[in-house]
């Protein structure tokens, strides 16, 4: 696969479409995201930023637009068939095997794949050390921290390109959204590419290298991470001033 100079390794393009009977969610919405880079996606309620990620990832259906990865038009392909193209989903609820064990959950994550996975293992287990201590352990006794990270190492098992994430801080506390974010830091910097929708607009635009804010459905400001945080309308109308 050859990448377009300077295109974008990942653009949803001018997206407008909906679940089914013809009503639709987001209005020709625009995300890329660029090689290695974090970018992430705010907005109130119901702005139709999970619904912008589910697009990307072929969840639900485009009357108009496109979705194109490291140049390649991938609007008709199947979530399934995005995954084999090196894209990796962690919806916000429902993304664990509560009953299996962590490391079983982990091998899951790497059902596509014929090699060996043992280095990859290591790797998930040196970004989240405390998964390597319970991997013996049902995934569902652990906390809400620990279950994110279960589902994000799981996710890096199918050694992905592109990371798309959705609330992965939700219901967690502070202190663990911190470190949550920083193992995000650590996976762009490995060279994944990472798609976030956040609640926590504040703290998630810290760590973008870009930002989108929509409201509706469409996209109403867009810029570096930096300066969002620094638009006095975007502060004042999203951020609480």
């Amino acid at each position: 696969m050859t990448g377009t100079t300077g295109a974008p390794f990942l653009v949803g393009a001018g997206m407008t479409g909906g679940y089914g009977h013809g009503v639709n969610i987001i209005f020709d919405c625009t995300i890329a995201v660029d090689k290695g880079e974090i970018t992430v996606i705010v907005g109130p309620n119901g702005a139709g930023k999970s619904t912008a990620m589910r697009a990307v990832f072929g969840m639900l259906n485009l009357s108009e637009g496109e979705v194109r990865l490291d140049g390649d038009d991938i609007t008709s392909l199947s979530p399934q068939d995005r995954v084999a193209e090196g894209m990796a989903f962690v919806p916000q609820t429902a993304n664990i095997f509560t009953s299996l064990t962590v490391e079983e959950n982990l091998e899951m994550g790497a059902f596509l794949r014929r090699d060996d996975i043992s280095r990859t293992m290591e790797q998930v287990y040196a970004l989240f050390p405390v998964l390597k201590e319970k991997r013996r352990q049902a995934a569902g006794e652990l906390s809400g921290g620990q279950r994110q990270q279960v589902a994000v190492g799981r996710a890096l098992m199918t050694q992905p390109r592109l990371l798309l994430l959705d609330e992965p801080t939700a219901g967690v506390s502070p202190i663990v959204m911190d470190e949550l974010f920083d193992r995000i830091i650590e996976v762009s910097r490995s060279g994944i590419s990472i798609l976030m929708v956040e609640q926590n607009a504040r703290q998630a635009l810290a760590i973008a290298d870009k930002g989108y804010v929509l409201v509706q459905g469409r996209n109403a400001y867009t810029g570096s991470g930096k300066s969002l945080l620094a638009d006095p309308e975007v502060r004042r109308s999203f951020l609480g001033g």
